[in-house]
């Protein structure tokens, strides 16, 4: 595993480009920037607040989830996050053009603020998947979603609700399958996907630990982590594998679409903040990981190829 750079202000949201370059969101610094393979970084846009999770969308610009911001602390030399800032002003989707001009597309649903946007997933419609992970206060906290938009801002609709953080989205290889991961309960559920933005209760077989227990809004338990276990974003590899970052274990867990936890990985260095996956490379073999709190994007070959997203490749240089 290689270092690529480090000083990174907790990184999330990685897309890797057909140049070798990766986009990542600077959560704290509220940036989305780009790096490339030197280890050089330039600020592509300035978001505010608290951009989360990034995707390339069908007309090539970056779409955002924004958290809002959290408040931030500094402990053995690790950057955490923490609750609801002061200056908090809610959640949004946002719309980045290369030239670094930001447009909201989202912020509330059916007259519902969205309170901390996480991460997102385009399918092969045009439209996209995501998350809604909450915020929390010094005695209360927010319930998470799921949601499903269209990239031109014509609509955005909540499909599963009640969960306690939904964190990272993805689909299957066939777009059968949405899987979203819940941070606090160290649970991944998943729905059958019956067209754009519709879920059903999941059919088929689940072996793994888990066996197939029912959630919120109809969701089928995938797997649950055992212990003090936290979830963050997810990627899926080309055989459906649905690659995890595990917070606390400061690892990526691989879990097979039926269940079973294959593997974990770990960068060299301990980082307890390991929060995203994504593949890249000429032939997907390649994963770039966020190690966020020490603030470093990691590379290293993956045994398998990953599953390319919709519309993700090319961007300007």
């Amino acid at each position: 595993m290689k270092e690529i750079v480090s000083g990174l202000r907790f990184p999330e949201g990685p897309v890797a480009l057909d140049d070798g370059s990766v986009l990542v969101v600077e959560v704290e610094r509220g940036t989305v920037s780009r790096v490339w393979p030197d280890g050089t970084v330039t600020v592509v846009a300035d978001c505010g607040g608290g951009p989360n999770g990034a995707a390339i969308g069908p007309d090539g610009a970056v779409y955002v989830c924004n958290n809002g911001g959290f408040t931030w602390h500094r402990r053995d030399g690790l950057t955490m996050p923490g609750g609801q800032p002061p200056d908090y002003r809610g959640g949004s989707v946002q719309r980045v053009s290369w030239d670094g001009s930001v447009t909201v597309l989202y912020e509330s649903v059916d007259g519902r603020p969205l309170r901390g946007p996480n991460d997102l997933v385009f399918d092969a419609h045009g439209g996209f998947y995501f998350t809604d992970l909450g915020k929390q206060r010094e005695r209360d906290s927010d319930r998470g979603g799921l949601y499903y938009a269209r990239a031109d801002g014509s609509l955005v609709e909540e499909i599963a609700y009640g969960f306690t953080g939904l964190n990272g989205v993805g689909l299957s290889p066939d777009g059968s399958r949405v899987y979203a991961a819940e941070t606090v309960t160290g649970r991944v559920w998943f729905w059958n996907v019956d067209g754009p933005g519709r879920i059903s209760r999941a059919r088929g077989e689940v072996r793994g630990p888990a066996g197939g227990v029912r959630g919120p809004a109809g969701a089928t338990l995938l797997h649950g982590f055992g212990g003090y276990q936290l979830l963050d974003s997810l990627a899926v590899d080309s055989a459906g594998n649905i690659c995890v970052a595990t917070i606390m274990t400061g690892g990526i867990s691989v879990l097979s679409p039926s269940g079973e936890l294959l593997d974990v990985v770990r960068p060299p260095e301990p980082d307890p903040f390991v929060t995203n996956i994504c593949f890249g490379g000429p032939d997907l073999r390649t994963v770039y990981i966020t190690a966020s709190g020490t603030g470093k994007l990691w590379a290293a070959d993956w045994p398998r190829p990953g599953l390319r997203l919709n519309y993700a490749g090319a961007a300007p240089r």
